[in-house]
């Protein structure tokens, strides 16, 4: 299977290549490296490597961790090895290609972009913030679209539209959220724990990707967006 791996460890010499030996000692075979970040001496790696599935992931924590200064940030099931900002621009060129679909074609494709399990494009009320979500009185987000691997029913945390931020639900699933700035829509994506694997909370260049994504599409679809209700686009 494909994990994800994400690290933070020492920006200097050699770190990076005692975590990739240390990876490789453990059984993973490493398909992909992406550098999230490089600041105050510090660097942010994600790993997409092929682990065997019979093999303990345990094993594999614990050799990075005995790696001075490496810190696990999250492990996590990957549907394919994340792609780059080359695919992006197509993704763009997709939904100008045919708008009528491309806020499905945006939340379809968002997921396996960023290595995440699901996508949503819900409608956010325009009075929330009078609204409570919190003692259950109704006001939240409300799905227009979801991704193939989203949950049934899909239940969506309470969404602010105001900026494009990273969040986590105590104990439960990490989101990246951005709004198109019409109507109240926004796009939500998500990933979860799974099989005991943390999964890592979403970086701020993956969150930055996401609202250049959403900006743009917006920017094709104009229109068309304001007229998305969670009447018109069935959750599949």
């Amino acid at each position: 299977m494909l994990l994800r791996v994400r690290v933070t460890l020492p920006d200097r010499p050699g770190a990076l290549g005692q975590v990739a030996r240390t990876l490789g000692v453990a059984g993973a075979d490493i398909v992909q490296v992406v550098v999230l970040e490089r600041l105050g001496g510090r660097a942010v790696d994600d790993f997409t490597v092929v682990w065997p599935g019979a093999a303990r992931v345990e094993r594999l924590l614990a050799g990075l961790a005995a790696i001075p200064g490496v810190q696990v940030d999250g492990v996590w099931k990957a549907i394919g090895a994340p792609v780059n900002g080359g695919h992006d621009a197509e993704l763009l060129a997709q939904i100008a290609a045919n708008p009528a679909d491309g806020l499905a074609t945006l939340v379809d494709a968002v997921p396996g972009l960023l290595a995440a399990d699901w996508a949503a494009a819900a409608v956010v009320p325009a009075d929330w913030a009078a609204r409570s979500g919190a003692n259950g009185v109704g006001g939240g987000p409300r799905v227009t679209y979801a991704s193939w691997r989203a949950p049934s029913p899909l239940h969506l945390p309470e969404v602010t539209p105001l900026r494009a931020r990273p969040f986590a639900e105590p104990g439960g699933a990490r989101y990246a959220v951005a709004p198109f700035g019409r109507g109240g829509l926004v796009l939500l994506v998500a990933r979860t724990d799974e099989d005991d694997l943390p999964a890592a909370a979403f970086h701020v260049t993956e969150v930055d990707r996401v609202a250049q994504l959403v900006r743009a599409a917006a920017v094709i679809l104009g229109d068309r967006l304001d007229a998305v209700t969670p009447a018109t686009i069935a959750q599949v």
